[in-house]
């Protein structure tokens, strides 16, 4: 599971994060949602370790993330939203790297690998260096890395940035069997589409602090709107989307 307590990040004068309690349990898929700025990425780094928080307190598998972040890191499977790869490796020599990083022993680390990038289509560019990858295939490598060890918590952060539409419906199915399983998954994602069809739950974020949770139909119906759209932009939009759109079409007509 996933929790955090007051859960606050400052740069300087600019606070990214204020007193963000969240939840996420076990067998949940968590829709994590905000515009740009909001604070979901730095969210994500404290949970994964990257960065520390200013204040408060943040629990992944039982674990603190300040005090512990060794054992969260074996427990966690994670897609950032910029992934960074070694691209004079081999997608398999990439995945074996990652095996050796959490410590699989050589039957089971084969087996995955293969498995993995049979699951991704990936199995004939296996020897491809990635520098030679496209986006889709970069991110297709990403996601097989973040499930080689069978984690108990995954934490995606636009997980199908790239992917092709067939890629696509495998991530979403496995991630919906995968928390029936009981896995723990925090997915982040500007597609509410895709959100509001995965997600158990959604918490939408703003200026650091949270502004909505619920099912999309709570969130909806708190928000008197009609859909998780509209509901979106009007806890989060800072401007009439009908007006601004229509001011820029009027402009160029005046052109």
């Amino acid at each position: 599971m996933i929790r955090t307590e007051q859960l606050s990040k400052s740069y300087g004068n600019i606070q990214a994060l204020v007193d963000l309690d969240l939840t996420v349990e076990p067998g949940e898929i968590l829709g994590f949602l905000g515009p740009n700025g909001a604070g979901k990425s730095t969210t994500v780094k404290i949970l994964t370790g990257l960065i520390r928080p200013s204040a408060g307190r943040a629990l992944v598998a039982g674990f603190d993330v300040v005090e512990t972040p060794l054992e969260v890191k074996q427990r966690i499977g994670y897609v950032p939203e910029t992934p960074a790869l070694y691209e004079s490796l081999t997608a398999d020599e990439y995945l074996e790297f990652v095996a050796c990083l959490h410590h699989l022993d050589a039957e089971t680390a084969a087996t995955r690998r293969s498995e993995l990038l049979e699951l991704f289509g990936l199995t004939e560019e296996a020897g491809g260096r990635l520098a030679t990858f496209s986006k889709g295939m970069r991110q297709k490598v990403v996601l097989s890395a973040a499930l080689m060890h069978n984690p108990e918590v995954l934490i995606l952060d636009e997980p199908l940035d790239g992917l092709d539409a067939n890629t696509a419906l495998i991530v979403k199915e496995l991630l919906k069997r995968m928390a029936g399983q009981g896995k723990t998954i925090l997915f982040s994602s500007h597609i509410l589409e895709v959100v509001e069809r995965m997600c158990t739950r959604i918490v939408i974020i703003q200026n650091g602090r949270e502004v909505a949770k619920g099912t999309s139909a709570e969130i909806v119906r708190s928000t008197a709107t009609h859909s998780l759209e509209e509901a979106f932009s009007k806890l989060t939009g800072v401007r009439d989307v009908g007006q601004v759109t229509a001011e820029f079409l009027a402009s160029l007509d005046r052109a």
